[in-house]
């Protein structure tokens, strides 16, 4: 389990601990909030407002108050409650675009020493090349390498999410049915990741790198 915990520790400067610009952490928060939003709205339109079982109860409710509704009509009711779900899901998809574009910047113009590809070529020279702090770069370059196919994560889920929103106002997007799939998909694999970034951040605070998250809010000490 050690794989997935975050450390402290600078690979480059062993002693000192790690350093979170303010940009980087407004984006992480942000995502967080945002992603977890997202979730929320699949989770409701699969329960509370699912389609299929509230067209039931809609054409059950309004029969016992002496309304007569078709099958056709009960769905076309119970669909439109979850079109709303929907369409809350869909902005929360153009904040995340709009943060995953913030990101893709932020790496280009962030501090060298705290830009993601830095830490992964850093951990990897460290490890494989100077054969100094091993340890400490194995680690590193394990769980950066996990960030960094998340980043890839979300990129592909925001890109099919986007053709999904526009695919009524372009009709080859329609066309590609393979698009939602691989965007559901792509959604599980988040969930994992996200299952495997709390646990590692919990197994963390529970060891030497207790305080991460408070880094993560304060952006990091000096202390050693």
């Amino acid at each position: 389990m050690s794989i997935i915990e975050p450390v402290l520790k600078d690979v480059q400067h062993p002693k000192r601990n790690k350093k979170y610009s303010s940009p980087l952490r407004l984006w992480h928060w942000l995502s967080a909030a945002v992603i977890t939003g997202s979730l929320l709205t699949v989770l409701i339109d699969s329960t509370i407002t699912n389609g299929r079982s509230n067209a039931g109860i809609i054409q059950n409710e309004l029969s016992n108050d002496k309304v007569s509704v078709t099958a056709d009509q009960a769905r076309h009711a119970a669909h439109e409650i979850s079109d709303k779900v929907w369409t809350i899901h869909t902005y929360f998809g153009y904040v995340l675009a709009a943060l995953l574009l913030f990101r893709l910047v932020l790496e280009i113009f962030q501090l060298a020493d705290q830009k993601l590809i830095r830490k992964i070529k850093s951990a990897y020279h460290h490890y494989c090349i100077i054969k100094q702090n091993r340890q400490l770069a194995r680690h590193e370059l394990m769980v950066k390498s996990i960030y960094a196919v998340f980043y890839c994560l979300l990129i592909i889920q925001v890109i099919t999410g986007l053709c999904l929103a526009f695919e009524d106002d372009v009709p080859a997007l329609k066309a590609i049915h393979a698009i939602r799939e691989i965007h559901s998909f792509c959604m599980y694999l988040i969930i994992a990741f996200i299952i495997v970034h709390l646990a590692g951040v919990f197994l963390a605070e529970r060891k030497e790198s207790k305080g991460i998250v408070s880094d993560m809010i304060n952006g990091g000490s000096d202390a050693e």
